[in-house]
């Protein structure tokens, strides 16, 4: 699969995307002689999203190739001239007009991963103007498709293993840009599924969808049903369907001990009319007015008129009221049809919930009997209704600086390591996570058996010692010499690294309420440098640290 093309991805970020004081700022370290200057940034976020114990990481895979395809069109620096203050030196916009990503270096933890606040997403390294230049564009696409991803992943663990999760929320989505980004990153979340047709072609992510309830209300009579005819699956004459599903309608109003004047005709038409439609694809909204009285009732018999033709239904779809009390009842006409009328699969077709689904709805929906076997979310999960920002920062860790003949010696280039222990109990197939450290890159990793001494970041500790069973880096290198340096990874490679990721993690880390803290840490040396600048030992280096 094409994520995005060249076009597209300028389309959706170029250099131009950013806010003007980044220009400003450039043009000053420019004039100053400042932008070659060897400099550091790393992207991070404070504190994890939705009072959470974890966040995913998601977006890299745009900003690779903003990355890649980052320079500044003719008429980019012609607008530029134009806003900038008129005294700016035209040697400046010359500058731009060759600037490129071709001496930038990143270093990221891979898209899906589950990662901990003040842990460093991004490492961007290069010349100074440059790097600068980057930074709103690459918290724009970090933020949202994380903040998203997490969002997704919650809902995830909020609905169980075992139902399906459909994402709908193209029309509630923050423009068309937002709802792309939304489809990509809550499939990479754990959703099996997307209403939106052109985030299925781009990503590769599976598609549903089925009918809205105008085009129930867009029927009043069996008048309006064309053509009344259906070719039976495996048969070449047609047969009058509309016949068929009456007779049908009529045995099971008499075995539900229903009344057929009750069906809404309108109703009963539009099923009829869509199933003609899409004989194999059968899953109508069924509450357009009442769903015991009509809307189960005019189901059952067109689905049934179905499987007489060899035809086999999906199932409904609810969308209004008490969702859990509805598909009870709608299950147990569901088995009364298999058994009295013999047709096995009509008892296990799909019942989808839909209608403003929260996180908390979904948490009371598994507290509750219900048969709701896919769950249609919207609003609350593109639009991240209790949480709508990530807060990720981009933030110079380390500028090096020509001192007297030489550049600083320490070059504080932070590697995550997340450090591994395996269950105490032999009975756990599984390793799991139990601390991320932060420690300079020309540190040794910790190594397996080794007892390592560490400072948790937050608490007010003395240094603390654990012995990992396993360690693992976090970091890769993605991008060098203006090239992805990885191959790109697609919406469902990413998912299954996300889901494993997730996987891996302690419950007691995952949980949607009150989680416990996962220890992220940094080494002794990264302490014991802190500890010198903040007494201003620093000799000869600059550095902007941030808590």
């Amino acid at each position: 699969q094409i994520l995005l093309n060249k076009r597209s991805v300028r389309e959706r970020a170029p250099p131009l995307l950013t806010d003007l004081y980044q220009f400003t700022m450039a043009y000053a370290y420019w004039r100053a002689g400042r932008h070659q200057e060897p400099a550091v940034f790393e992207l991070f976020f404070r504190d994890n999203p939705f009072s959470g114990g974890f966040s995913v990481f998601a977006g890299l895979t745009d900003c690779l190739l903003f990355l890649r395809n980052f320079h500044f069109t003719d008429e980019d620096v012609e607008y530029l001239r134009s806003v900038l203050p008129s005294n700016t030196d035209p040697d400046f916009f010359t500058f731009l007009k060759g600037l490129d990503c071709s001496a930038v270096s990143i270093s990221a933890v891979a898209e899906g991963t589950v990662v901990f606040a003040r842990v460093p997403l991004l490492e961007v390294s290069g010349p100074l103007a440059v790097v600068q230049l980057l930074e709103t564009s690459l918290l724009c696409l970090v933020n949202y498709a994380s903040l998203v991803c997490t969002n997704a992943a919650r809902f995830r663990i909020a609905a169980g293993p075992r139902r399906r999760l459909l994402e709908m929320g193209l029309r509630r989505a923050q423009g068309p840009d937002g709802g792309l980004t939304a489809s990509r990153y809550t499939y990479i979340g754990g959703f099996d599924l997307t209403s939106n047709a052109l985030a299925g072609r781009l990503f590769g992510i599976p598609v549903a969808g089925t009918m809205a309830h105008s085009y129930v209300t867009s029927f009043s009579s069996l008048e309006e049903v064309w053509p009344q005819t259906l070719v039976p699956s495996e048969g070449d004459d047609p047969i009058d369907f509309l016949s068929l599903v009456k007779g049908w309608l009529g045995r099971v109003c008499q075995l539900l001990g229903a009344r057929p004047q009750q069906v809404r005709e309108g109703e009963l038409a539009a099923l009829l009319s869509y199933a003609i439609a899409y004989p194999n694809n059968f899953l109508p909204v069924i509450d357009s007015y009442n769903v015991s009285c009509s809307g189960v009732l005019c189901f059952c018999a067109v689905g049934l008129a179905l499987c007489e033709l060899q035809y086999q239904p999906l199932g409904v779809r609810l969308d209004s009221g008490d969702l859990c009390k509805q598909s009870v009842e709608v299950r147990c006409v569901f088995r009364e049809c298999s058994k009295h009328f013999s047709v096995p699969k009509f008892e296990s077709l799909l019942i989808v919930g839909t209608n403003s689904v929260s996180e908390q709805s979904l948490v009371e929906l598994n507290k509750r009997d219900n048969e709701i076997d896919v769950v249609g979310v919207g609003t609350h999960l593109v639009t991240c209704t209790s949480q709508p920002s990530l807060g990720c920062v981009y933030k110079l860790w380390v500028l090096a600086v020509l001192n007297c003949a030489s550049t600083f010696s320490l070059y504080p280039r932070l590697a995550a390591f997340m450090v591994l222990r395996r269950a105490a109990e032999r009975t756990s197939p599984f390793s799991h996570p139990q601390m991320d450290l932060i420690c300079l890159s020309e540190e040794p990793a910790p190594k397996v058996g080794v007892p390592l001494n560490y400072y948790p970041l937050g608490l007010n500790k003395a240094v603390q010692s654990v012995t990992p069973s396993q360690v693992t880096s976090l970091r890769l290198d993605v991008f060098s010499h203006g090239e992805i340096t990885l191959p790109l990874s697609t919406a469902p490679e990413s998912r299954v690294h996300a889901q494993t990721s997730l996987q891996a993690m302690y419950p007691h880390h995952k949980k949607l309420q009150e989680p416990e803290n996962y220890t992220v840490a940094i080494s002794e040396r990264i302490h014991l440098l802190v500890s010198n600048i903040r007494k201003g030992n620093s000799k000869g280096s600059h550095f902007l640290l941030s808590n």
